[in-house]
């Protein structure tokens, strides 16, 4: 178990045990219970912004060359602050390095499976990714899970931290839905390596594989999917909540799902592609165009994770349906 996750286990109000002794018992440090997380500042914000942007052309800028250029852009920054920031975006420069680190010691990796093998059949591999959505103040977290064939996201959500459980949140809508996929193919973050999501996977039956360490292009047609997201939708608006990222990004992958023709696809939209060979699930719509859309979170980004149901009024997790693809949590996936 994490720091993280054994600090969320510590209750500050009407414990059973003072905070000191679950502190002592958990091995947390007080000072990090008591401690209330800074806020990040509007500067901070503008910079992850400007990293992210440049991180999409140049994947291989690492901490020193990315604080040089953000010099360039009128932000002298040290490097040591463009490290923090890269840090908390999730961003790690692209170049070959020893194998002295693991994204989380205890959780198992798996080998990839995807070299050499013919994959031309709906939900014969399923693949996921996390990527850093920049907003007007603050930032979240967006994971989809696509059909590698059709391109077709089949279920998403947003989160305002980088845990695991939006993550199985989403896995386990793709699942409902959609069956089950033959593979399941991630990158080695600790959110696709946790024993929540693996677990799940494994419950279902599905082989995991897992990309080689530094190797985007394993999971290329993911990392398309965020050049295109960011540059036709994100970048375009600078969102000022998440209720306003939600519908943005929702009405955008819908787009893609449903009227996005890819050349790759014979000029076809992933949706297209994915129904002819299984069914397409489609529910209730809540966005300007489409077929899905469910819990729309408000509020500004904190650093804990927000999750509201605006149909029950209830606060749970910051999960997020489709537009266009599916009732609840699904949606559309873009790769150019």
């Amino acid at each position: 178990m994490s720091r993280a996750e054994r600090r969320a286990l510590v209750e500050r109000e009407a414990g059973a045990l003072p905070v000191s002794q679950q502190c002592r018992l958990l091995a947390v440090s007080r000072a990090s219970v008591y401690r209330r997380p800074t806020e990040i500042s509007a500067e901070d914000c503008t910079i992850m912004a400007l990293i992210d942007r440049q991180y999409l052309g140049r994947p291989y800028y690492g901490s020193r060359r990315m604080a040089a250029w953000l010099t360039t852009q009128g932000h002298a920054v040290n490097r040591k602050r463009v490290q923090r920031l890269m840090r908390l975006a999730g961003l790690v420069a692209i170049y070959q390095r020893p194998n002295t680190s693991k994204p989380a010691a205890a959780h198992k990796i798996y080998p990839y499976l995807l070299g050499g093998i013919s994959i031309e059949r709906v939900n014969q591999v399923w693949c996921a990714d996390v990527t850093y959505i920049p907003m007007a103040k603050g930032f979240l977290y967006l994971v989809v899970i696509m059909d590698w064939v059709s391109r077709a996201v089949l279920a998403w959500r947003l989160s305002n931290t980088l845990g695991a459980e939006f993550c199985v949140e989403a896995l386990e809508e793709a699942l409902s839905r959609y069956g089950r996929p033959e593979i399941f193919n991630t990158d080695q973050g600790s959110q696709f390596t946790s024993d929540d999501f693996t677990g799940t996977l494994k419950r279902h039956g599905v082989t995991i594989s897992m990309d080689g360490k530094g190797r985007y292009m394993d999971n290329i047609f993911v990392e398309r999917l965020w050049r295109s997201l960011k540059y036709e939708e994100v970048y375009l608006n600078a969102y000022a909540s998440v209720a306003e990222a939600k519908a943005g990004i929702g009405s955008w992958l819908g787009f893609y799902n449903e009227e996005r023709q890819h050349q790759s696809l014979g000029y076809r939209t992933p949706r297209q592609a994915y129904e002819a060979e299984c069914p397409w699930i489609c529910g209730r719509s809540a966005s300007p165009i489409g077929c899905a859309f469910a819990h729309i979170p408000t509020g500004t980004t904190a650093n804990h994770r927000i999750d509201v149901d605006e149909g029950e009024g209830r606060s749970d997790v910051v999960t997020v349906a489709p537009a266009a693809i599916g009732a609840g949590i699904q949606i559309g996936r873009a790769t150019p």
